[in-house]
């Protein structure tokens, strides 16, 4: 084993000699950027060279080039070179006890926008050294192969390696504006629905609330119902369905988090309270092996401090 690290080591140390020599032109230049004699540098690229079996650099007397597979490997070269520092900036943020760097997070456009991103402010201030960089998408995105460190997800999980911690549910609101409701009445049952302009949100093929625009459910003591519902809308935006209803088209089923500013200023009036909606549970992802990153950490906790079920 120790054989085999000291061989890789080399491996590395060749690497880094040979993409010295190419950005800098010659292997004197190289030797003075890695503080070794010219003739070390010569040595090193010759045992890359053995290794691979083939030639990497074109030498003549005035000028050095590189072969089409040295051209290639250096490329590559860059490629593992830099995973090694990343892998070791990595280390370096473990030990460090100060939150800091960039954190990418993904979360689903609605949440996202009226509940993340106010927050973020506060935790900025908390945190001044962390850089975020947010996604809002409904996409489901692989963490490890987007680069994501922390997803905010909504729906039943997948069964994978990732850490799941819930959150509050993503619940809904019945409203519309109160101009709809003096021209075209109040309902008092989910009955009455099927005699209003019941506004509906387009949902993906491939989205279990795909229905909804169709067939409302509610539930209460006595049970769930489900309400056949039409409208004169359908419409793939959340912000586009919430404007149509302040605006008097009718009623609408929406996030909570959308339309709880409308509740508040009036805008909107919820309407059948006594029922219950359908929700969609809310969990916080993120890999197991990044926990221990300060940066992860600071938004874990902080996350949960204010969402938490």
């Amino acid at each position: 084993m120790t054989l085999k690290l000291g061989l890789i080591m080399d491996l590395f140390q060749a690497m880094t000699v040979y993409v010295k020599v190419v950005e800098t032109g010659s292997m004197t230049a190289a030797a003075q950027e890695c503080g070794m004699s010219t003739t070390m540098v010569s040595n090193h690229l010759r045992a890359l060279e053995r290794r691979l079996g083939v030639s990497l650099l074109k030498r003549t007397t005035r000028k050095q080039s590189l072969t089409e597979f040295g051209g290639e490997y250096y490329q590559r070269c860059l490629e593992v070179l830099g995973l090694v520092a990343d892998s070791e900036l990595l280390a370096e943020q473990i030990h460090s006890e100060t939150p800091k760097g960039d954190l990418r997070i993904t979360a689903p456009p609605v949440f996202g926008t009226e509940r993340l991103v106010p927050a973020l402010s506060e935790f900025s201030k908390r945190y001044p050294l962390i850089n975020l960089y947010v996604v809002l998408s409904n996409e489901r995105m692989d963490l490890v192969d987007s680069g994501f460190d922390v997803a905010i997800r909504l729906g039943e999980l997948e069964t994978s390696s990732l850490i799941a911690r819930p959150m509050q549910d993503y619940t809904l609101t019945l409203c519309a504006s109160p101009e709809y409701l003096a021209r075209r009445g109040t309902p008092q049952t989910p009955d009455d629905l099927q005699q209003h302009d019941c506004l509906a949100f387009a949902y993906p093929a491939n989205d279990n609330w795909r229905d909804t625009g169709k067939l409302w459910r509610m539930s209460n003591d006595g049970g769930e119902v489900e309400i056949p519902v039409s409208g004169s809308l359908t419409i793939n935006s959340s912000q586009g369905l919430r404007q149509a209803a302040v605006n008097g088209m009718g009623i609408i089923m929406l996030a909570d988090a959308l339309v709880h500013p409308d509740l508040e200023s009036g805008k909107l009036v919820a309407l059948l309270t006594t029922y219950k909606l359908p929700s969609r549970p809310m969990h916080l992802l993120y890999r197991q092996d990044r926990h221990r990153l300060p940066k992860l950490r600071a938004f874990v906790d902080f996350a949960m401090e204010q969402w938490a079920r």
